[in-house]
């Protein structure tokens, strides 16, 4: 894939358009505020219109299961909107790590049963791999699933779930005899429990979820879990480093801004050589991110087995994941500086951006995890 030109196309442009403008109408910051007390954390009419009236819950899923048949390219110009106005949805749960655990899965009987749902915004998916011990790799994988009778049963803790206080369908991690299996759990199974974690971002809602006994299907073959939740995780930091490209874009507008604004010794602050450096360095972050998010889009659209692109993809990612992470907390973290005393206060929306972007620097691992990735990845 190296070498050939990206651009996107105008029907890309107008998807953005149209996204930007819904959202904008959706997701003001009152709005973001509100969901953030709230039990579920969105808004299910919101969550409506995204998967009927927009059809961007389905955009992955092929249009014989009800969704767009889209690229994931558009998927991430998506999430890069969202990123930019803090949506309170399962959106990354469901559209992009439970779509995509059951398309790589191979499961024709559980895509039928599971994506036209999905894709109509009646069932809020997530997967739950990572456990109380942090780890974002198969070793991690403790929970336990036990053949009972025609089917199974699951035990063990998950953590980091998002959104799994909510959804209707978990596809769960599990350690069977083979090796690491994926199971899909309804919501409402019993031996199932979960409750919402207390965190740093409340725009982003994550659970812990206890497996005493809950029945379970296998989904796909016994065993052959981790490589497709390795490529699903690559999928999701794809889509994760788009929203923090979009978040980091809307703090560098804010900054500038205020630095337009704000009057200090009867001049604009932004005239001050100091402020003028910072904002400088926001967007050379910010213009880098977009740039990393952006090819690795480029190459989750295009990524297969058989030409070597899942490689590809995974090396990509983890440059898109380590810097876009960094990147966003950085302009984070200096928009605050150039609001001044006013960026720490709650009735301020700089820090608001400032916990989501804590909270995704570590979110499916640190930047350090990822480093190490590629480095195994390249030899190195």
């Amino acid at each position: 894939m190296a070498g050939k030109p990206f651009a996107f196309t105008e029907e890309q442009r107008e998807l953005r358009r149209t996204v930007r403008a819904f959202l904008e109408h959706a997701a003001p910051e009152p709005e973001v505020r509100r969901l953030m007390e709230t039990s579920d954390g969105y808004d299910p009419a919101v969550w409506a219109q995204l998967a009927g009236e927009l059809g961007l819950v389905g955009l992955a899923i092929p249009e014989e299961l009800g969704g767009s048949g889209a690229t994931f390219v558009e998927v991430a110009i998506v999430a890069e909107e969202m990123g930019r106005r803090l949506l309170c949805a399962p959106y990354l749960s469901t559209a992009v790590l439970a779509v995509g655990t059951l398309l790589r899965s191979g499961d024709a009987g559980a895509q039928k049963a599971w994506l036209p749902g999905i894709a109509a915004g009646e069932t809020i998916a997530t997967l739950a791999f990572a456990e109380e011990n942090g780890r974002w790799d198969a070793s991690g994988v403790a929970a336990v699933a036990a053949q009972a009778g025609d089917g199974w049963t699951l035990a063990g803790t998950k953590s980091f779930v998002l959104d799994g206080h909510t959804a209707d369908l978990l596809l769960v991690a599990a350690r069977s005899a083979a090796g690491v299996s994926l199971f899909a759990v309804p919501g409402d199974a019993p031996g199932l429990t979960r409750a919402p974690l207390s965190t740093l971002d409340q725009t982003r809602r994550l659970a812990r979820v206890e497996l005493a006994g809950a029945p379970a299907t296998l989904l796909g073959e016994d065993g052959a879990g981790w490589p497709v939740i390795e490529h699903v995780l690559n999928l999701a930091t794809v889509a994760l480093a788009a929203e923090q490209a979009g978040g980091a874009e809307a703090v560098l507008d804010m900054a500038v801004q205020y630095a337009k604004d704000r009057v200090q010794f009867g001049r604009q602050i932004g005239s001050f050589q100091a402020v003028k450096h910072r904002c400088a360095d926001m967007l050379l972050e910010v213009e880098s991110a977009r740039s990393a998010a952006y090819y690795a889009a480029w190459c989750a659209a295009g990524a297969t087995a058989a030409d070597g692109g899942d490689d590809e993809l995974a090396r990509i990612a983890a440059v898109a994941k380590a810097y876009c992470s960094e990147a966003y907390t950085q302009v984070a973290a200096d928009n605050i500086q150039v609001h001044g005393g006013i960026g720490f206060t709650w009735e301020h929306s700089a820090h608001l951006y400032f916990r989501r972007a804590k909270s995704d620097e570590l979110l499916f691992g640190a930047p350090a995890t990822w480093r190490d990735r590629l480095a195994t990845s390249i030899g190195v």
